[in-house]
């Protein structure tokens, strides 16, 4: 999810253009000469404005003239069709007028409008919108009508400033308001063919779609940074698109668009100085683009063409396991790596480092796949390495573990370091330099490419975290906006006000309209063809509409072997369905949440599994206690209420954690604690909303941590008693992460889950620096205790983390950590033993899937789940295991042993799986099944897996 440092994406002080060529003297901020421009500066800046001079429908009413002066600032109509505007305007007895300034003139002034270069009467059409335009947009749903007369040049007027305007029948005006453009763009503008850079034998050709720009040009650079343009090409315009045609000379230099356009956030008509929205390759300062073939051999290493002939065997969407890791978090604190591929791309190709072994256990186990935190270009990053600020460790590791100096000393670097999750994109299409060796050149291209196929020969594939909901800047000066500086008002989000929305934190991106669209497409596409990647997780996949996600999912499966090097039926995409903001409830368009995804085969995060678990939600309050941390069975003090609410609330977590261990199906059948026979849409999370939302196992990813809120330990940590020993905290993360790995669905997991690793009780560690984020694949330490986490977003809870911090019986020791590891190995394991773990349809699930410990008389903190596989005594069940025919799990979160009497399981020739039979931990070891009674014996936090072998 998406981390700001400031709630503002664009600066006042943006005062000069970094993109700028330097053979251009750089523009002065636009001076305060007239009122309009001063507020158009500060209303761009601190957006959305709130000048509250609408209502539901903007009324013709007299305006003062501080209204007046603000009233082009808006953008409250739409031109959405070439033919049709739409306005909530009351028109009474008034006349609507379009206007248009080619070089942005329009100015209001004691209720008259001047400057334009047109005036063209609007008829008003009583029928309203079309059933087309409401359900592209369905936000303005009973807006008034306007039509433009037959005739108009309506692609001439779009490169213009435009506004609509109601006139009295004494010539005044009385209302005004600018437009958004987009619906009127996607009908006429559309376009299918190439954009970017294209190589060929001849030429190097440049496209960009850009229909509202008056004039683009092409300066073309030898080197990424310095010196004058080689040349500077002015682009010829055909039906939108932009383009050129240049000597094949030009591989290997760079180029920066000039792109003179009308931009509604200044009112004016602006230079733009941007990259190429298609860039595949960047300057070490992120100001140019880099002219790169990536079909060239010279960028691929041995072997590269035939990785898709040596990918890890993949057999169904339900084999997968997931395990997310940050590329930094990996290896910059690994001794074993030479300090120059620290951090980078190329620690992963590092057979015999401590980081690469590690992952080689995870694969070997069943991990199947690694999820990347953002690789693309982001800010926050210097991709020049010389540039960074470092804090001396030394002087950290002297600092008491529960200090706030640790905190202060890395916020004061933070946005300088080399650090941060990379959730503030800039160019969706590059590598991001500050990984690779070198940042200028090919060789972030050539370094991520060794990468995948170094995980791809380890048996890992590879998922991408893809943040196409949000973009880092904005406006026409913001060294970060490339999207708005190419086609102002088309790519982010606006609301009813024509400001951009930000309920993602920052810049929404608008993937309803058809060129965004086009390029979310072309980026997957790009990625998967030219990177070989395997999958691709959706960053707030929510603000993205449906029919954008089932493009793109059949947009990679068409890819093929022959014809695309790569096997795009393989490559799996999951995301976070949330629901909020101004798309919720399909606010803008059916959006990609999770009920909307149901039947899709595309996975969504299930947050159900996860509160259920560890107790309240990352959004209450922090002690609230869950099923594995101890609610009602091991109280923490924090009032949960009653000891009836106490139980209700256990027995409703009990049944959500059921289930998302059934896949979270919507049709699964289940004895809720109620006694009650409900469907899996039925049982109701606390807020009212249906819990299961798939229609298959693989659109559900289970998980209880990842990489947003605490660790699994640190969450552990600090919902559990403070009396309660570091080994039981350790038994406690281990029988989470038992739960995940068991249960039916994509399992997911946190990188560190299984060494117990901490953050310092860090809630939010997006720019906490490698000292908070660091991983120890030693596993000597779990990095507990490195000091107060960061004030930002950890203050409120210090006073319960310092005391903990400050203990040192809270620190797991090396074997601890051992343990840890060697059951989470143990669990992927068993979950590989059988298919039974992995069941590929939803039938599949609710024909053997059973919970026993269920209705009004069940015994708390326990979870009894039983999975039947064709055998002689079950006719009419297909086999899908030749070893075992009936597999029983047994979840103890009790701090306890507990006895469970099934009668229904009596007389069976169960044993416990010889994977924990054979294990380390004595505790799992001891469980037992005693057939005459049908009673399984389990010990306290401990899951116990018991297996009925097949009759040789």
């Amino acid at each position: 999810m998406l981390r700001l440092t400031s709630p503002f994406p664009l600066s006042f002080s943006s005062i000069s253009n970094p993109n700028l060529p330097s053979s251009f003297p750089r523009p002065s901020l636009y001076l305060p000469n007239s009122t309009s421009q001063t507020t158009s500066l500060r209303i761009n800046t601190l957006q959305p404005l709130s000048c509250s001079i609408s209502s539901s429908v903007d009324q013709i009413t007299p305006i003062s003239q501080m209204q007046e002066d603000s009233l082009l600032l808006y953008s409250r109509a739409y031109w959405v069709t070439e033919s049709v505007i739409a306005w909530n305007v009351d028109v009474q007895n008034g006349v609507c007028y379009l206007l248009s300034s080619k070089n942005a003139s329009l100015s209001i002034s004691n209720s008259q409008i001047q400057g334009e270069d047109l005036k063209i009467k609007l008829q008003e059409d009583k029928a309203g919108l079309s059933a087309n335009v409401v359900e592209k947009f369905p936000h303005i749903r009973g807006y008034r009508t306007f039509n433009l007369p037959p005739g108009s040049d309506v692609k001439s007027l779009l490169k213009s400033q435009l506004a609509v305007a109601i006139y009295d029948s004494d010539e005044k005006c009385r209302n005004c308001t600018g437009l958004q453009l987009p619906g009127v763009l996607d009908e006429l503008f559309s376009y299918n063919g190439p954009l970017g850079a294209i190589f060929s034998e001849e030429a190097v050709s440049l496209y960009l779609w850009a229909p509202t720009a008056q004039s683009v040009c092409a300066y073309i650079y030898k080197h990424p940074s310095g010196d004058d343009p080689i040349e500077i090409v002015p682009l010829e315009e055909e039906h939108g698109v932009w383009k050129t045609k240049g000597p094949t000379s030009w591989e290997g230099c760079y180029y920066v668009y000039e792109v003179c356009v009308y931009h509604p956030s200044t009112s004016r008509v602006e230079k733009c100085y941007a990259n190429d929205p298609y860039a595949r390759g960047l300057s070490s300062d992120g100001r140019r683009t880099f002219l790169l073939n990536l079909d060239s051999d010279e960028l691929k290493p041995d072997g590269w063409d035939n990785l898709a002939n040596e990918k890890p065997i993949l057999h169904s969407f339900s084999d997968i396991s997931i395990y997310e890791l940050h590329i930094r978090d990996f290896s910059a604190n690994d001794l074993s790596v030479q300090p120059e591929f620290r951090g980078g791309y190329l620690a992963f190709t590092l057979p015999d480092s401590t980081g690469v072994l590690h992952l080689e256990k995870l694969s070997s186990a069943g991990i199947t796949h690694v999820h990347l935190l953002p690789t693309f270009h982001f800010a926050g990053v210097d991709d020049e390495k010389e540039n960074w600020r470092k804090v001396d460790t030394s002087i950290l590791e002297s600092l008491p573990p529960d200090s706030d100096q640790q905190q202060a000393l890395i916020t004061a670097v933070q946005d300088f370091d080399g650090y941060n999750w990379g959730y503030n994109p800039v160019l969706w299409g590059v590598p991001k330099g500050s990984y690779a060796s070198t940042p200028n050149g090919p060789n972030r291209t050539i370094e991520f490419r060794k990468m995948v196929q170094a995980l791809n020969h380890i048996g890992l594939r590879v998922v991408l975290d893809t943040v196409y909901n949000h973009l880092q800047g904005n406006g026409p000066f913001d060294e970060h906006s490339v999207l708005d500086k190419i086609v102002p008002g088309y790519y982010l989000r606006r609301n009813t006000d024509g400001f951009i929305e930000n309920s993602t934190c920052m810049n929404n991106t608008a993937s309803e309209h058809f060129m965004v669209e086009r390029l979310i497409l072309d980026d997957l596409v790009h990625w998967a063809v030219n990177y070989k990647i395997d999958g691709f997780r959706f960053d707030l996949m929510g603000h993205i509409m449906k029919s954008t996600m089932l493009n793109a999912k059949n947009a990679l499966h068409c890819l093929a072997k022959e014809k695309d090097g790569v096997d795009g039926s393989n490559i799996y995409i999951y995301g976070e369905g949330w629901d909020f903001g101004e798309v919720a409830k399909n606010g803008r368009g059916i959006n990609a949440s999770q009920f909307n995804l149901s039947g899709t085969r595309i996975g969504s995060f299930n947050d159900r599994i996860r509160d259920s678990m560890l107790g309240g939600s990352p959004f209450g309050n922090i002690l609230q206690q869950g099923f594995v941390t101890g609610l009602r069975l091991q109280p923490n003090g924090h009032d949960h209420g009653t000891e009836a609410n106490m139980k209700s609330t256990l027995a409703a977590s009990m049944d959500h954690i059921q289930i998302g261990m059934a896949g979270n199906l919507q049709d699964f059948v289940l004895t809720n604690s109620k006694g009650e026979e409900v469907k899996g849409s039925e049982v109701l999370t606390y807020g009212g909303t249906p819990v299961a939302f798939a229609s298959s196992p693989i659109e559900t990813v289970n998980y209880v941590s990842a990489h947003d809120n605490e660790t699994l330990f640190d969450i552990v940590s600090i919902k559990t008693p403070m009396d309660i020993g570091v080994a039981e905290r350790c038994r406690i993360n281990y029988l989470a992460t038992s739960v995940i790995a068991l249960s039916q669905g994509i399992p997911f997991f946190h990188s560190g889950d299984e060494i117990l690793r901490s953050k310092s009780l860090d809630r939010d560690s997006y720019n906490s620096g490698d000292w908070f984020n660091r991983l120890d694949f030693t596993y000597n330490s779990n990095n507990w205790g490195v000091g107060l986490p960061p004030r930002e977003k950890n203050e409120k809870s210090w006073s319960l983390i310092q005391p903990r911090l400050a203990d040192p019986s809270f620190r797991p020791q090396r074997s601890d950590i051992l343990a840890t590891m060697d059951n989470f190995l143990n669990l992927l394991r068993i979950r590989y033993s059988s298919p039974l773990f992995r069941l590929r349809t939803a039938n599949a699930i609710q024909q053997r899937v059973r919970f026993h410990n269920t209705g009004p008389s069940l015994a708390y903190g326990v979870i009894v789940m039983s999975i039947e596989d064709g055998h002689d005594g079950f006719p009419g069940l297909s086999q899908l295991d030749s070893i075992y025919s009936f597999i029983v799990v047994v979840v103890n979160a009790s701090p306890q042993e507990v006895s469970f009497v099934s009668p229904s399981m009596q007389s069976r020739n169960l044993q416990l799986h010889p994977i924990q039979e054979m294990s380390s931990d004595d505790l799992v070891k001891s469980s037992k099944y005693e057939a005459s009674a049908g009673c399984f014996s389990v010990p306290r936090r401990t899951t116990a897996v018991f297996v009925e072998p097949r009759k040789i």
